[in-house]
């Protein structure tokens, strides 16, 4: 079912908004619109709105500059406004034994320094890492060789 976007004021709705270093798309709904910002899911998303306490039917377009700003406030910092410590990213940070939601480009940043400490500490982790195998316990033998095959060549 296909519903048509009813603005009732001219200047009211944005195709594309800018939040956190992303640009969000206007026309879908608020919730799965923050989900395009890197580090946050659908259940952060929801539980960010109903801490804002914007309506789960508006439009990512639709929302004024106050809400935005509110959304923004909450991503954030969420500990402040009481979402729960298990709910977050970041948990227990090496560095600073802190609790954090990483958003954009901090999650690239904590995942290279993350990588760099295993590769520098010389965890079998960050070895297979460093030389570009499966890290999960994968099995290598046969897959994953990534474009270089081996096998039984067909006689003429």
């Amino acid at each position: 079912m296909l519903r048509s976007l009813v603005v009732t004021q001219k200047g009211e709705f944005e195709a594309m908004r800018r939040v956190l270093n992303t640009n969000v798309d206007g026309g879908v709904k608020v919730m799965y619109a923050l989900t395009a910002i890197k580090g946050v899911g659908r259940r952060y998303a929801n539980i960010v709105l109903k801490k804002a306490d914007i309506d789960f039917s508006k439009r990512a377009g639709e929302l004024s500059h106050d809400e935005l700003e509110r959304i923004v406030e909450i991503i954030q910092n969420p500990l402040q406004y009481k979402i729960p410590q298990w709910f977050l990213n970041r948990q227990k940070d090496r560095t600073s034994g802190k609790y954090w939601q990483l958003v954009s480009n901090a999650v690239d940043n904590s995942l290279r320094e993350d990588l760099d400490r295993m590769k520098k500490v010389r965890v079998h982790r960050g070895l297979r890492h460093d030389w570009n195998l499966r890290v999960r316990g994968q099995h290598t033998k046969t897959t994953g060789r990534g474009g270089r095959t081996v096998g039984v060549t067909k006689k003429k």
